[in-house]
């Protein structure tokens, strides 16, 4: 087993709740949701986000909207559901709990 590959299914295990986040404090096209999870140095590629944002979309977590672009084609911006917004809540109770649980077993605050 190596490193990046136990490094990758990890951020892969959080990106839907990342995702999530985001959108739940504005929606976003594509492009501004890559930027934040680059800032926050979760380093995600086009080709893994669409695919995601489709899925979202279909277990109807997310919604979207066409808008028209000034410098280009009309952008697709993302907003979190009703659903999507009750599926959050859980994600975050789940991450406070596991995010507790590895802080007592490594010590690590």
């Amino acid at each position: 087993m190596s490193l990046e590959n136990t490094q990758a299914q990890m951020r892969k295990g959080i990106l839907e709740y990342c995702i999530l986040s985001i959108l739940d404090q504005q929606e976003a096209y594509p492009s501004e949701i890559l930027i934040k999870l680059k800032e926050a140095k979760l380093i995600v590629v086009e080709g893994t986000l669409y695919p995601l944002l489709t899925r979202l979309k279909n277990i109807e977590l997310l919604t979207y909207r066409w808008e028209e672009s000034q410098s280009g084609p009309p952008r697709k911006y993302y907003s979190i559901t009703k659903m999507g917004k009750v599926f959050l809540e859980e994600l975050s109770s789940t991450w406070d709990d596991l995010n507790f649980a590895v802080q007592q077993i490594t010590g690590k605050n």
